[in-house]
């Protein structure tokens, strides 16, 4: 090889194109999008087909059960954190992403972004399914017809009429909050985690868990990404303002806001009690013990956390 020929190919290497730069920003945000994306269409496309299919104009026999919609949510599930966790740590969920940057080390900076990214991916996944199932939807209610009791209930999630606001708010704060038990135990190190690669099969089994057990009343939404991007496209479509009228803005005060406070409650419980890892902010050292740890070992003391007190 020539001189010539290394300077070029130190050149290629110190001075990647111009599509790496913008790779390297979006990586991150594509793969959240991404993520939500193949959530939403594998579960709203199992929610689209077995009600659709219940009706003999649609399908001559119906085409699954409510387990068949809970395995559609949890292979979504497994299947969106295969496609993002080795690039974006494979949160695919707002109240994720905001419960570890809370606990966790995961940095506010990135916070904004993520969960744009999750929200538009939502958004284009129930769009997908929408165009998949149009015909459908037309013979189901009707051509050019969408009510919410008629289908607009197979994209974004709405409760069972017996339920009171208290028991739609504590199904998806309860439901979040096990969501997040889970995830928190199978990605702690100190706590049996599965071998490498397979924590979406874990998530897939929990998902499947929540679906079977707590999923009948408020569709187990656990996630705002996966409803709010669908509840916007279905109001684009026809569903109108109803979708955000119901229950006095049920929209945002369950499957918003109980996932998001669930997830908060349940990474404080758990790295209040279980979780070692330095990474948390409950086992970060206060300034007090700091300055004692400087005081034992003044070798230390240019090792400092920024921030700390160095009185």
């Amino acid at each position: 090889m020539t001189k010539t020929d290394c300077d070029d190919c130190e050149h290629f290497t110190r001075y990647p194109n111009r599509w790496s730069k913008i790779r390297e920003v979006l990586r991150e945000p594509a793969a959240e999008f991404m993520g939500v994306l193949i959530l939403v269409v594998f579960g709203t496309g199992a929610d689209c087909q077995v009600f659709l299919s219940s009706n003999t104009e649609v399908a001559a026999l119906p085409r699954g059960d409510f387990l068949s919609l809970n395995f559609g949510w949890a292979v979504g599930v497994a299947l969106g954190v295969w496609v993002s966790g080795g690039i974006s740590g494979g949160h695919i969920n707002p109240a994720v992403t905001l419960a570890l940057a809370t606990f966790r080390d995961f940095p506010w900076k990135k916070v904004p972004i993520y969960i744009l990214a999750q929200c538009l991916g939502g958004f284009c996944g129930a769009a997908i399914v929408y165009a998949n199932y149009f015909h459908a939807i037309d013979v189901f209610e009707g051509p050019g017809v969408r009510t919410i009791a008629g289908s607009g209930d197979l994209l974004a999630t709405y409760a069972a009429d017996y339920l009171s606001p208290v028991s739609c708010f504590f199904s998806e704060f309860i439901g979040s909050a096990m969501l997040l038990l889970g995830v928190l135990s199978i990605t702690d190190k100190q706590n049996g985690p599965p071998p490498a690669g397979l924590v979406p099969l874990a998530l897939f089994i929990i998902v499947l868990g929540l679906g079977t057990s707590l999923g009948m009343e408020t569709s187990y939404a656990l996630n705002p990404a996966r409803d709010l991007g669908p509840r916007i496209f279905t109001a684009m479509v026809g569903y109108g303002r109803d979708v955000f009228n119901y229950r006095n803005q049920y929209w945002l005060w369950c499957p918003i806001l109980a996932p998001i406070l669930g997830m908060q409650a349940a990474a404080l419980i758990y790295d209040a009690f279980f979780f070692t890892g330095s990474e948390s902010i409950l086992n970060q050292p206060d300034a007090r013990a700091a300055r004692k740890h400087l005081h034992a070992c003044p070798q230390q003391r240019n090792k400092i956390p920024a921030g700390v007190d160095h009185a």
